[in-house]
């Protein structure tokens, strides 16, 4: 099967796209498209593969369901598209990035200046219905995008995984601990920010981390 997605994540993922699975899950949304209104648009489905060659990879941070609001979701977990109000767990993202690092707030909640650096900004469940949360959930995502994680433990050494909340801790299991840093924090959202996000400074612990393995740092 014919999966438009950057090479190098091609390569390393195509023996998945032959799996009965993976194409179950192709007609699925392909199905969705065409009869209900579907975010992301099609094409940018894999933006955060397509901004992140898996050999750039140097963060990784999992959210798990695309925004299902209006011109919102993107592709790339928690960000939005330029002109787009920010969302409570992205607004509570940059109060801790100016608070861990000093980065003051921006004017877009546009993340691809942070995919294009290395980081890796992948949801769970790569597709939503309009304002249906959750509703592409169980459909074939999950176990695509845990082995997109598995070939990053894998494949590359020294990579940060940024792991908030108790659904994306949950994958801690795929990561080989031993050579890759995995940070953990209460989800951004609202309801559970006060709990340990604030504070948790992963942003500089990230860098130092990198930094100490001889790589650039993350311009947050």
């Amino acid at each position: 099967m014919q999966v438009n997605i950057e090479a190098s994540w091609h390569d390393a993922l195509e023996h998945l796209f032959e799996q009965d699975l993976f194409k179950n899950l192709v007609a699925f949304v392909k199905d969705e498209y065409a009869s209900s209104k579907v975010y992301p648009p099609g094409k940018e489905i894999f933006n955060a593969f397509n901004h992140c060659p898996l050999e750039n990879v140097k963060v990784v941070i999992l959210g798990q369901d695309p925004y299902h609001g209006p011109g919102q979701a993107h592709g790339l977990s928690f960000s939005v598209k330029p002109g787009v109000p920010f969302p409570p767990s992205l607004m509570n993202i940059f109060k801790e990035v100016e608070s861990d690092v000093g980065k003051p707030m921006p004017s877009s909640g546009d993340l691809t200046r942070w995919a294009d650096q290395g980081v890796f900004l992948l949801n769970a469940t790569l597709t939503v219905r309009a304002h249906q949360a959750g509703s592409h959930q169980k459909k074939g995502w999950e176990e695509f995008t845990d082995e997109v994680i598995k070939t990053i433990s894998e494949r590359r050494e020294h990579v940060v995984f940024l792991l908030w909340g108790s659904y994306a801790q949950k994958k801690s299991i795929l990561i080989d601990t031993r050579k890759h840093l995995v940070l953990k924090a209460p989800h951004p959202s609202p309801l559970s920010s006060y709990r340990g996000f604030f504070g948790s400074k992963h942003f500089s612990k990230a860098n130092e981390y990198l930094m100490a393995q001889g790589m650039e740092p993350i311009v947050w």
